[in-house]
């Protein structure tokens, strides 16, 4: 199962990984990916915000896919949520499978999904102000590629 949360406080990506693989000897692959927020063209801080009932469901469903797609043995989502600065980690997907393939590509379908699908809005903070941003069509265009579903051994993707 994957499980998800959505909070304020930083997460500790050992600690989350440690608790994926505690007394199990099935898992033989645990990808994770930590975004950061970037600094660029000099952003001063990220404001993420949500509503708790909505986003929740769509993290579950998020995840709850992915389970369908891929023989896991668990994993974790975590979003975070307030006002973050350049450097801070703002997601983590952590997920845990008998086979490296399954783990890369839930991983990457998660990360995919969870910047098109789930419902957090982002405002950023720059000298001149603050503006609320909208979704970037190369985000879009990376989630589409999940259209196929993955093979039946669960090591990679059919292509369509």
């Amino acid at each position: 199962m994957i499980a998800v949360r959505v909070q304020a406080a930083p997460f500790d990506v050992a600690a989350e990984t440690a608790a994926l693989t505690a007394g199990r000897s099935d898992v033989g692959a645990v990808v994770t990916f930590t975004g950061l927020v970037r600094g660029d063209d000099d952003l001063v801080a990220l404001t993420l915000e949500q509503y708790p009932a909505m986003t929740g469901r769509a993290l579950a469903a998020i995840a709850a896919e992915a389970e369908t797609r891929w023989p896991l043995a668990g994993g974790v989502v975590v979003h975070r949520i307030g006002r973050l600065v350049p450097g801070d980690p703002i997601v983590l997907v952590a997920v845990a499978s008998a086979h490296r393939g399954a783990a890369f590509a839930a991983a990457e379908f998660l990360m995919d999904w969870l910047k098109t699908k789930a419902p957090l809005w982002k405002a950023e903070e720059r000298a001149g102000g603050t503006a609320w941003i909208a979704a970037r069509v190369s985000d879009d265009d990376a989630a589409k590629r999940w259209n196929a579903r993955p093979s039946p051994s669960g090591e990679g993707r059919e292509t369509a």
